[in-house]
């Protein structure tokens, strides 16, 4: 071969590809039709090389087409993606046209993320840049073929298996949505798994969308959503308005259960009360921007269409009565049970009723409608798979105020056993920790209502119960014990050591100030001989006392070395002081105040001296309300002798809170009458 033979031939554009693609985005993304002409026109060309020379060859213009596809990095788009997506305008139809005629094959190309220029121009809810992709998709020759390729483009799908037509209902332009359904009617049936078009249309709550997607369509369209729902899985947490429309265009839907078993009645049932009150605020005041505007109840809407659905479980056996009392829906519930009153008996995959469910979750309101209703005695007792009833369910929650509404239902027996032998009685014990708890705890409280209404224990001996319950996870959890009480010493030491800190200084700090060395009974406080001063001192020594004996308690509640009953003992001692110390503290504020504001701003000193004693209320009102709350059912159930013995822990904890309030007062008292 010769010299000439062997000459190379290298492609070298006039400038390169890199800065060819930034110039044709750049007038696609403007809508510059001539700029993107002339750089289409400029071509490129080839390189000869030969030892002595080299030669440039013009290529053709046609191979030029090749710099219009990926011209973005990233998502691959062609110069048609972007400019189908950059605007609406005649500039922007014009350079597409431009672009077409110069690489047809780009109208169909998809991207990385399979978009063809058709999804980008919906997306970005260019509806005559829509219509001009889909006309020119009807420019080859032949009816029949102009009608194939428009169907094929519209029905064309990205990797998310969406078409244009999800676009155009996703960004809510109505004009799109008839514009790509004219061209192919069965549009909407696309893609025949997953989520269709009126399914996102719903989702999205686009009542016109969706009525244009089934009219156009004649009805024949897909009501599929993902993970095996329809498009009513979704009306029903939307609104009554989408749902009674699809329950007239196809009733079937409503028997229908996705991937778990799940029927739209069971989404229905899932949703809380809230949102009726929304639903009903939304018609009544259309100012507050709520898109509901009646107040049908969707449940009762599904259940006229299709009582079967109510007696349909889902994959795990939960009917919709167990799943509306999950979340607490009483209304829903209500609904279900006067249409359904044998509903009630329904059981889960655990032997559960809907009374179980509602107890495990403590919705306090379900629990509350129950024990209520007379027809509903029948379900009080009714035991599950582990033979737990409601009321050992209760117990198991710890849940203060469901328990008191089947305490004191008379028809709830406390002296069944489950498939443990155990009572309610016997579950109460179990589940109190061992060691030291807070005596006023939802477990305490529980087993000491149970305990005075003389509940039955189970048929074993006590001592073997004791040993198995009581004894042995005391010994195993010393460790742990000790562990507990040491963080809860340093925790109550911080406010004990605090409070005697503030009330040492506020000793040589009065309010007032002193008298001056030069005048009779200098260096004495001016305020004294006053019976607000008074009440200030000693309410100021008290809490120094109080606090200064509770740091010594915790000082030996905290040492390893010391048994720990001992520091057990301590422990609760301490309690006792810091909480009195934190009491004499909020008095010295308040009464300290009113000694220095009272002569000049009367009204303010009063109600600093009230607002300051809620500090005091509030650390006991949760007890008291719940001491209060057992009164009811604990007469109902016992009648007036524990009642009587409630009230006594009344007026014991009260006296225990408040006896700084009594020394105080009676020790100024006693002061200024001595004097």
């Amino acid at each position: 071969m010769t010299s000439a033979g062997m000459m190379s031939a290298t492609v070298t554009p006039g400038v390169s590809n890199a800065a060819m693609h930034s110039r044709l985005l750049m007038a696609a993304r403007i809508g510059d039709t001539q700029r993107l002409k002339d750089l289409l026109d400029q071509g490129s060309s080839v390189e000869v090389h030969h030892p002595d020379y080299v030669v440039r060859v013009e290529v053709p213009r046609a191979s030029a087409a090749t710099l219009l596809e990926d011209v973005t990095a990233v998502e691959g788009d062609s110069v048609l993606h972007v400019a189908a997506a950059s605007g609406d305008g005649e500039e922007f139809l014009e350079s597409a046209k431009v672009i077409h005629d110069r690489a047809r094959h780009l109208l169909a190309k998809p991207n990385r993320n399979g978009d063809t220029p058709l999804h980008r121009a919906t997306r970005a809810g260019n509806a005559r840049m829509v219509s001009l992709l889909i006309d020119l998709a009807k420019t080859d020759e032949g009816i029949r073929g102009r009608e194939r390729l428009a169907k094929e483009l519209v029905r064309s799908m990205n990797r998310l298996q969406e078409t244009a037509l999800h676009e155009a209902v996703r960004v809510g332009h109505g004009g799109m949505v008839i514009r790509l359904m004219e061209e192919d009617s069965e549009l909407a049936v696309f893609p025949r798994d997953g989520a269709s078009p009126l399914y996102l249309a719903v989702v999205l709550d686009e009542v016109g969308i969706a009525r244009s997607l089934h009219d156009m369509s004649d009805g024949n369209l897909s009501y599929g959503g993902p993970n095996g729902q329809n498009a009513l899985h979704a009306a029903v947490l939307r609104s009554d308005v989408m749902t009674d429309m699809l329950l007239r265009w196809n009733k079937g839907l409503a028997e229908q259960g996705d991937h778990d078993g799940c029927t739209p009645l069971h989404f229905a049932a899932s949703q809380a009360e809230e949102r009726n009150c929304r639903i009903s605020l939304g018609s009544k005041f259309p100012w507050l921007g709520l898109r509901t505007s009646s107040t049908t109840n969707i449940p009762l809407l599904l259940l006229q269409t299709n009582p079967s659905s109510a007696y349909q479980p889902d994959d795990v056996g939960s009917f919709p009565i167990h799943v509306a009392a999950a979340i607490g829906a009483s209304r829903t519930v209500s609904t279900l049970l006067e249409m359904f009153p044998d509903g009630a008996g329904l059981r889960d995959a655990n032997g559960r009723t809907f009374l179980h469910v509602a107890v495990k979750k403590k919705r306090c309101n379900v629990v509350k409608q129950a024990c209520k209703i007379p027809s509903l005695d029948w379900i009080l007792n009714m035991q599950d798979n582990d033979g737990n009833t409601a009321l050992h369910l209760a117990v198991k929650a710890a849940d203060s105020d469901t328990f008191f509404h089947l305490f004191g239902s008379p028809q709830v027996r406390l002296d069944l056993t489950n498939y443990n032998g155990q009572t309610s009685r016997d579950l109460s014990l179990v589940d109190i920790p061992p060691g030291l708890s807070y005596k006023w705890n939802p477990k305490q409280m529980i087993h000491r209502a149970l305990t005075r209404a003389s509940a039955s224990h189970g048929v074993r001996r006590w001592d073997q119960f004791e040993e198995e319950y009581i004894l042995r996870p005391r010994l195993e959890d010393e460790e742990k014990e000790s562990q507990k009480l040491n963080n809860s010493t340093q925790t109550l030491g911080i406010s004990s050591v605090l409070i005697a800190t503030v009330t040492f200084g506020a000793a040589f700090a009065l309010p007032g100030g002193y008298v001056a060395d030069d005048h009779a009974n200098g260096g004495a406080p001016t305020l004294a001989r006053r019976y607000t001063f008074d009440v200030f001192v000693v309410a100021n020594a008290l809490a120094f006392i109080c606090s200064s004996l509770g740091t010594v308690g915790l000082m030996y509640s905290g040492i390893t070395t010391v048994d720990l009953p001992i520091r057990q003992r301590h422990f609760l001692r301490s309690l006792f002081f810091v909480s009195s110390s934190l009491t004499s503290l909020v008095v010295a504020f308040a009464w300290g105040t009113y000694t220095v504001l009272a002569p000049v701003a009367h009204n303010t000193a009063v109600a600093i001296c009230l607002i300051s004693q809620v500090v005091v209320v509030y650390r006991s009102v949760g007890r008291f309300k719940r001491m209060f709350a057992l009164a009811r059912p604990l007469y109902v159930r016992a009648g007036i002798r524990p009642l009587l013995r409630l009230a006594k822990d009344v007026f014991t904890r009260m006296l225990r809170l408040y006896w700084p309030y009594v020394v105080i007062f009676s020790w100024a008292a006693c002061t200024r009458n001595h004097i």
